[in-house]
């Protein structure tokens, strides 16, 4: 099993070798309005239970993000006790994307 968790830069890499990853916004949407990563698919946090069957209709990688990485991390530690392993939490979340790769991304 991988490890919960992926970095922003190895993030950035695969996305950039064109591999498949499903990107998964666990943040409220008003956060997802201030600024989210492209093709990113909005799930709030309070709605992973009742929307478990959209996570499960993905193939390849689903990576989580949240403002710091706190939600997301929850997010993909119940999911694989779900059964979802194919999940990762992206760590630091899009503040340390916005830090470390896209420093063009508002921060809040």
């Amino acid at each position: 099993m991988e490890d919960l968790e992926i970095s922003c830069a190895d993030l950035s890499a695969a996305l950039q070798t064109g591999k498949t990853i499903r990107l998964v916004d666990c943040r409220e949407p008003w956060e997802h309005e201030i600024v989210s990563l492209p093709d990113a698919e909005l799930i709030p946090m309070n709605e992973t239970p009742e929307r478990i069957g959209d996570y499960r209709s993905g193939e390849g990688l689903c990576v989580v993000y949240c403002h710091h990485g706190v939600r997301s991390l929850n997010v993909a530690a119940w999911l694989r006790q779900q059964g979802l392993d194919n999940v990762r939490s992206l760590a630091g979340g899009i503040d340390g994307w916005s830090l470390l790769i896209d420093p063009s991304l508002p921060r809040y």
